[in-house]
């Protein structure tokens, strides 16, 4: 039976509905961000090289975390879905299947990724003044891979359930920790030994690591670990081709997203001139812009869970009239954010460097990075809804689309041909956002993503 008191609930008040999910994911997000400053600001306190190289290894990790994410996407709409019918048993059966996978395919990427590492350096065409500190991040960020594929999923089975508080809990407690050893193993504050770029490293996967317990632990409470939740592999082989079905395209589309960025950080090394400061002023203005990008990230998610539950409930009209609302709410609120934060870029810039170069870069990516936010929050809260739709195929084929078939070679020719200098890559990005968040909601207006949905009609439609 669909929860139809649920979904009558969130009809009632809509607004009030989107706030009520999206505010404690939005200060969630903001922890984020305040992990990315910390880190910039000790990486560049220690030079310039580890901020470049923090920068790439980053991006690079994020690369290395797709399938955590596919199967967080999965997740969100296999069990929102199944919540939203109210088929209670079933959503505890997700969550076990999403747990088992977490855990298998975390160490699988572990233990695949130690011996390519160095071919994954070469790839990235590092500076050999950066290879030393990029490898060590590198490696310690490999072992990282099976507690962050826990934290992700688990995080994800928190917000399909609607239970948002968890994962704020869960990334104060990351913050924390990572804030404290960046600042006490990488600059030897309150009496910790000072290791330097080492140190930067070794927090963020302490940090991580008990992000990840703390889940754990809140599912053993909640009673989200016990075998009844663990369904027999009768049962598991019948329920996984539908979280297959949507978190297949959802990773072929990170791997493709990513590797993007990978290439893009490539393009931008291999500059005829001033790779190193571009590099570095990238790092920063991706730090700066993410006050913007990650708060878009909490409207993202928050579609994802709304529209699972409303497709569930068989309500297809009002989750497309809620994927409307929350794009409405999350592009008047935070666009507006975005004036406020353009005031303060120069001295935010000046705290995360020292070295005028790569100031000037810095402010060069995020003049034209900031422009493109409102086709970013765009392009973020639609592709939000289509993951609780469990239409992540449109996802990979338009943002996929728009990644190597316009902001790749529109960066290398206006970077390395035309303009000569990193300014031609950042216009490329503002390109590429403004194609992609238009053909995304094109898709989300008038085509029939609700039929990607789980639950169907016996006559095989959607209602």
């Amino acid at each position: 039976m669909p929860n139809n008191d649920l979904t009558a609930q969130m009809s009632h008040s809509p607004t009030r509905t989107i706030w009520r999910l999206a505010w404690p994911q939005l200060i969630m997000t903001m922890f984020h961000v305040l992990i990315g400053m910390t880190d910039v600001w000790v990486a560049g306190y220690i030079s310039r090289e580890v901020q470049a190289s923090l920068g790439i290894i980053t991006q690079s990790l994020f690369f290395l975390l797709v399938v955590a994410m596919a199967v967080a996407n999965g997740a969100v709409a296999a069990i929102s879905q199944s919540i939203g019918a109210g088929l209670e048993k079933r959503a505890r059966r997700y969550v076990g299947l999403c747990l088992i996978l977490a855990a298998m395919l975390g160490a699988a990427f572990l233990f695949l990724g130690l011996p390519l590492k160095n071919l994954l350096l070469s790839a990235l065409q590092v500076p050999e003044s950066m290879r030393p500190v990029t490898q060590y991040f590198l490696t310690v960020f490999l072992l990282l891979l099976p507690p962050y594929y826990m934290l992700l999923i688990t995080n994800a089975i928190f917000r399909a359930r609607k239970q948002v508080f968890y994962p704020l809990y869960c990334m104060i407690i990351v913050t924390s920790m990572n804030i404290v050893l960046d600042l006490g193993l990488g600059l030897g504050w309150f009496g910790m030994p000072e290791i330097g770029y080492k140190g930067l490293a070794w927090a963020t996967f302490g940090s991580v690591t008990c992000g990840a317990l703390f889940n754990l632990a809140v599912l053993g409470r909640q009673g989200q670990l016990c075998p009844a939740c663990f369904a027999p592999w009768r049962w598991m082989k019948r329920a996984t081709p539908y979280l297959f079905k949507v978190a297949w395209p959802s990773g072929l589309m990170q791997v493709v997203w990513q590797s993007g960025y990978l290439v893009l950080y490539a393009i931008t090394a291999s500059l005829p001139g001033g790779a190193v400061n571009a590099l570095a002023g990238m790092s920063i203005g991706l730090r700066i812009e993410s006050l913007l990008f990650m708060p878009a990230m909490a409207f993202n998610m928050t579609a994802s869970i709304l529209i699972g539950h409303y497709l569930g409930a068989r309500q297809p009209l009002e989750a497309k009239r809620f994927g409307f609302r929350i794009l409405a709410l999350g592009l008047v609120s935070i666009s507006l954010f975005a004036l406020v934060v353009w005031q303060f870029i120069n001295p935010w810039v000046n705290l995360l460097t020292r070295d005028a170069a790569v100031a000037a870069q810095a402010v060069s990516y995020l003049k034209w990075n900031m422009l493109a936010i409102p086709f970013t929050l765009t392009s973020m809260i639609v592709a939000g809804a289509f993951n609780g739709a469990g239409a992540t195929l449109y996802n990979m084929l338009i943002m996929g689309g728009a990644t190597w078939g316009l902001r790749l070679p529109l960066a290398y020719l206006l970077g390395h041909e035309i303009m000569n200098g990193a300014e031609g890559i950042w216009i490329a990005m503002f390109c590429s956002q403004v194609i992609q968040s238009s053909t995304l909601v094109y898709f989300f207006h008038f085509k029939n993503w609700q039929r990607f949905a789980m639950i169907r009609h016996r006559n095989g439609q959607n209602r």
